[in-house]
């Protein structure tokens, strides 16, 4: 911890007034194909696809992981999450282990997950670059106090620590509460992703005379599938957790483009719209009542469908207008592009995994060409993938070694491992290599 503050201490100095706003919209569970500008016609989403229209819309744009807390940690700290021990957490279901004396025991607490207080955040480096910090919604990042968004950079967070939690009674099913101003419990009235809404908006509004990072991490649309406008709704329980329709997760996501326009209304009525960066993305592929169309599979899965997620981009100062890349990019990549944008640093001894995504979007070369890994191990899925170039290579469980042609067939329907097994077996050296490097780093907490 005495390296992180000397760290963020360092960086305190004479900034350039020409720093850009910064507004990350995150939605969860969100279906690669359920925008308009994705080619969705059954949801309206007019403000997402403004985005869109009026900046860069990425076709090859990956999650850093298929569930929710790895992606998270992969942004907010802009590496591998592996590096750190968050890499297979997913709500209630997990089994955790925790470094005690060298050696790896359970840990018997859920609550007790978190970042490892070692990592310096997103939030940390921006705000020493003189940025206010504001963070809204599903944080997933650690329940206890010192996990929490204001102590981890964030000036002001307003949310639900954990994830599923009723969008009404602000509750998970066990009756745990969840709605926090800080480090306070606090009840509010209303449905979740209006309240985020709002409190993303007013957090534009009293920080419009000088530069901000907003995180807008949405637990929209995750279970409970609950409609807004209908505070009738039952409260939910752990039988009716995915109940549900696509007309309810409709409504859902309209609920998120809503609170989009909201955002850019404000930015524009504050005269910050020019020189403001926004980005929409989802943690992880769609589930159930969503549209991954054409991709295969859903989230939980290292399938397209479960780590290929929308993303649009939008920075009038900067970024061309209606360009549609399909450069590979992955959540990741994000932290090290606000960082850049913002001329924010990094520890030099916690190296950046993702890259600066700007300039390769104002260049009109062809794609750079790069490599990303995946896994997922739970009691009933097994998997890992890697994705170079334009090769896919899956390993199912026990099945057959897979390798795809992402370029002819994105559904990954044609098996060409026998046909190209010099390709096949290149795969799985960069993924066995990448693999080691994961295992050896150090971390605080390892959660299976």
């Amino acid at each position: 911890m005495r390296l992180v503050l000397l760290f963020l201490l360092a960086l305190c100095s004479a900034l350039p007034a020409s720093q850009p706003n910064i507004v990350f919209i995150l939605a969860d569970d969100f279906g690669y194909g359920d925008l308009g500008c994705m080619g969705c016609k059954d949801i309206a989403t007019p403000n997402i696809d403004r985005l869109a229209a009026e900046g860069i819309k990425f076709t090859d744009f990956y999650a850093n992981a298929p569930v929710c807390t790895p992606t998270r940690t992969g942004f907010i700290t802009g590496r591998w999450q592996q590096r750190c021990g968050l890499e297979y957490a997913f709500g209630y279901q997990v089994e955790q282990f925790r470094r005690v004396n060298g050696a790896w025991v359970p840990e018997q607490d859920i609550h007790a997950l978190g970042l490892p207080l070692g990592e310096v955040t997103l939030a940390q480096k921006l705000k020493a670059a003189g940025y206010a910090t504001g963070a809204f919604g599903k944080w997933h990042l650690g329940f206890k106090d010192e996990y929490n968004p204001v102590n981890r950079g964030f000036d002001e967070y307003f949310g639900e620590l954990l994830g599923h939690a009723d969008y009404y009674q602000h509750a998970y099913y066990d009756g745990t509460y969840a709605l926090r101003e800080g480090l306070q419990p606090v009840k509010r009235e209303g449905y979740f992703t209006d309240l985020v809404n709002e409190r993303s908006v007013k957090f534009i509004r009293g920080h419009s005379k000088q530069p901000f990072f907003l995180y807008v991490p949405h637990l929209a649309v995750h279970a409970p599938f609950q409609p807004p406008d209908a505070p009738e709704t039952p409260r939910v329980t752990k039988e009716s957790m995915h109940h549900g329709s696509r007309a309810i997760y409709k409504a859902m996501v309209e609920r998120i483009d809503h609170g989009v326009g909201m955002i850019l209304a404000e930015l524009e009525k504050t005269g910050l719209a020019d020189n403001t960066l926004v980005v929409f993305s989802s943690d992880n592929g769609g589930e159930r009542y969503s549209r991954n169309t054409p991709l295969f599979h859903h989230k939980a899965t290292v399938w397209e469908g479960g780590i290929r997620v929308p993303c649009v981009m939008r920075w009038p100062a900067k970024l061309p207008k209606g360009k549609v890349t399909s450069q590979m990019a992955i959540t990741m990549d994000l932290h090290a592009t606000f960082l850049a944008a913002a001329a924010a640093k990094s520890p030099p001894e916690k190296p950046l995994d993702g890259i600066d995504l700007v300039p390769l979007l104002l260049s009109d070369a062809k794609p750079l060409e790069r490599t990303f890994f995946w896994r997922i191990d739970r009691s009933n899925r097994k998997q890992k993938a890697i994705r170079h170039g334009k090769w896919k290579y899956i390993h199912d469980g026990n099945t057959m070694d897979l390798l795809f042609d992402l370029e002819t067939d994105i559904g990954e329907r044609v098996n060409l491992g026998y046909q190209q097994p010099e390709v096949l077996a290149d795969l799985k050296a960069r993924l066995k290599a990448w693999e080691s490097e994961m295992d050896a780093s150090e971390r605080d907490i390892w959660v299976r």
